[in-house]
């Protein structure tokens, strides 16, 4: 989503016109983005770290039949503050990765040699996300050997 829509501000000559004006397009376009992505990230894995708590409980007590209290035991002590940390760490790696190169493919797409308009956007936007997906696997790979 990130490239598609720099990609198109870019194609639609709006970036030029920031220029014109004299406002930095990469303060105003690219910033906001990078710290958002920064932010939810972290936000994210929060809120999905606690829906997955909660659907073990599901699955484990309502389904199965163990006890809840068995089952809260076993996650307390299963779970460390060393992987919620590096969960956190990871996630706002990711963030950055994820929101850079979709920032970087989407504002540069009018430089592509395969196509100008809304079909330059397009490869940005596979672009973008095929180097997201590698780059997350990568840098998994990286934080995990720093972390452990």
């Amino acid at each position: 989503g990130i490239a598609a829509e720099v990609g198109m501000l870019r194609i639609s000559e709006q970036v030029d016109a920031l220029y014109t004006m004299g406002v930095d397009p990469v303060r105003y376009l690219i910033s906001p983005r990078i710290a958002a992505s920064i932010i939810s990230f972290p936000l994210l894995t929060a809120f999905f770290d606690l829906i997955g708590i909660i659907g073990g409980y599901l699955t484990g007590v309502l389904l199965l039949g163990t006890n809840g209290g068995t089952y809260f035991y076993r996650v307390q002590s299963a779970l460390t503050m060393t992987d919620v940390r590096g969960g956190f760490i990871k996630a706002l790696v990711f963030g950055a990765i994820v929101s850079c190169i979709c920032c970087f493919q989407g504002y540069f797409c009018h430089m592509r040699t395969d196509g100008y308009g809304a079909r330059s956007v397009g490869f940005a936007t596979v672009s973008a996300v095929v180097l997201s997906c590698v780059m997350i696997l990568v840098a998994d790979y990286v934080v995990t050997s720093f972390l452990m």
